[in-house]
């Protein structure tokens, strides 16, 4: 693949194929309305301003659900009610230690949404 080329090659054939349209350009094709949902599915978790918190005070570190608490203002019950949502969007992953669970983003993708979408906003 060529730099200029940002498209991603699914790992097999059972994957969808996903691809960056570079900007300003128009899409090959209009995605499947099962993906159009999914992706509506996944900004709708970002519609609320709790979760969103939470995804900010877990850029770049692991937390417990206490810590985020404290960090968010908010209450335990309430983090992870929220964190339930984040988990099944795959926005955050958990790790148990010992008779704890420690949060974290799940990849660089949510990192990235955060950035652009701040960015967006601040424009």
């Amino acid at each position: 693949m060529t730099e200029t080329n940002k498209e991603t090659v699914p790992a097999s054939s059972s994957e969808p194929k996903s691809s960056l349209i570079p900007v300003g350009k128009a899409p090959e094709c209009e995605p499947d309305e099962e993906l159009l949902y999914d992706l509506a599915d996944l900004f709708k978790v970002f519609s609320d301003t709790t979760r969103i918190k939470i995804l900010f005070t877990l850029m770049g570190r692991e937390l417990c659900v206490a810590d985020i608490a404290d960090e968010t203002d908010t209450t335990q019950s309430a983090v992870s009610h929220q964190l339930r949502t984040l988990k099944q969007a795959h926005l955050v992953k958990f790790v148990r230690d010992g008779r704890n669970i420690v949060y974290s983003l799940a990849d660089d993708h949510v990192y990235t949404m955060l950035n652009v979408g701040l960015n967006h906003i601040c424009e």
